[in-house]
């Protein structure tokens, strides 16, 4: 990203001249208070969103259009919040719903390969199961599943981009270490790069090697996880502590 603005109308930016670089198989957690503006980074990032000014590039190549104006869009794939399987289909045909649309494999490979990445996220055998059929965690598990399928069809040396969307909001402790430790291990499995978009402390604690917070449409401050553990910056500790002193505002938090 390269000085990306994305502005609404004559309100203030929500992003406001932003960059940022994203390494091949990093892992970065984007922090910082409700309205930030985190979620549509993740929009830029996925083709859902083109930024007011400022340019984009993924692998290298310019992200000028929407995603499904794109006749070769890159392999950019969104976790939501929210599991987002579709009611109707079984879980084999969720997981392999890209595959089943546009590649050219036989319904064996597709099911090989639905098979697999189920197996990633411990849900071997359920392929049958419709998604009411499953508890709200085992559903968060399948949309991993979806995320982490392998595509033959993406361009050779180019890792995919995992998007995460407040991937652990109100979820239990247990259930926060069981997605945390899924999303890394989805990182891996795929060697993609992940941008996680989060509140929870734990999720950065145990997902993120670079951390970066925003506020005020802008990346106040940018570390590794072992330098936002101690930073003395202003936002980082009002972050980590909760605190209402400091200098974002109790009526943005």
């Amino acid at each position: 990203m390269r000085e990306v603005t994305v502005r609404w109308g004559s309100k203030p930016p929500v992003l406001d001249q932003v960059s940022l670089d994203l390494q091949a198989g990093e892992r970065l957690v984007v922090v910082g208070p409700s309205g930030a503006g985190k979620s549509t980074i993740l929009r830029v990032f996925s083709g859902l969103l083109l930024p007011s000014a400022g340019s984009l590039r993924i692998h290298g190549e310019e992200q000028r259009y929407l995603r499904l104006d794109q006749r070769h869009p890159p392999d950019v794939r969104l976790v939501f919040q929210n599991p987002a399987l579709l009611a109707s289909l079984t879980v084999r045909e969720n997981v392999g719903f890209l595959l089943y649309r546009h590649s050219r494999l036989s319904e064996r490979e597709i099911r090989e390969r639905v098979g697999r990445a189920l197996e990633a996220v411990g849900l071997a055998g359920i392929e049958e199961l419709l998604p009411g059929e499953l508890s709200g965690g085992m559903q968060k598990r399948v949309s991993f599943a979806r995320a982490l399928i392998d595509d033959p069809a993406t361009a050779g040396g180019r890792v995919p981009l995992l998007l995460f969307d407040e991937p652990t909001a109100g979820l239990d402790p247990v259930a926060c270490t069981r997605v945390e430790d899924l999303i890394v291990r989805t990182t891996e499995l795929t060697q993609a790069s992940s941008v996680v978009v989060s509140h929870v402390i734990s999720t950065i604690e145990r997902c993120a090697e670079r951390v970066i917070l925003l506020y005020g449409g802008r990346f106040r401050w940018v570390g590794t996880l072992a330098e936002f553990r101690r930073s003395d910056n202003p936002y980082v500790v009002q972050f980590r502590s909760g605190s209402l002193r400091g200098p974002m505002q109790p009526a943005e938090l």
